[in-house]
């Protein structure tokens, strides 16, 4: 058995499924049916999903199992999102230049350590 595959290699266009079969009881259905969203992904990006889903979502062991950075997982991330057909709302890059000014004067006054300091300034909050 072959893998669907969701755009033609002639052309990149969509393809769509025109036949069904049963082999159980040897039925056939033939029309125009479409491929579910994730027939959109390229082969990479499915790879990509199974392993955030094997991985429940947590980006930390999708880094981890991929090999890969956490900017590069949420950008693979965005990019599956993008190509699903959703809009991704433009990614924040970090905090105000008054909030980053808040975190590392907390920072150097002792009030936060400095990987609570860290994990605010990635979060941009």
């Amino acid at each position: 058995m072959y893998p669907v595959i969701g755009r033609c290699p002639v052309c990149g266009q969509e393809m769509e499924v025109s036949r069904l079969y049963c082999r159980s009881c040897d039925s056939s259905l033939e029309g125009h049916f479409a491929l579910g969203k994730f027939y959109h992904l390229t082969p990479e990006q499915l790879h990509f999903v199974e392993i955030f889903v094997k991985c429940e979502g947590k980006i930390k062991d999708t880094e981890d199992e991929l090999g890969i950075s956490y900017p590069t997982v949420r950008a693979k991330l965005r990019e599956v999102i993008r190509a699903l057909g959703y809009e991704v709302p433009p990614e924040e890059i970090g905090p105000t230049p008054e909030r980053r000014k808040v975190i590392l004067d907390d920072l150097a006054a002792g009030k936060i350590s400095a990987d609570e300091a860290a994990r605010l300034l990635r979060a941009g909050k």
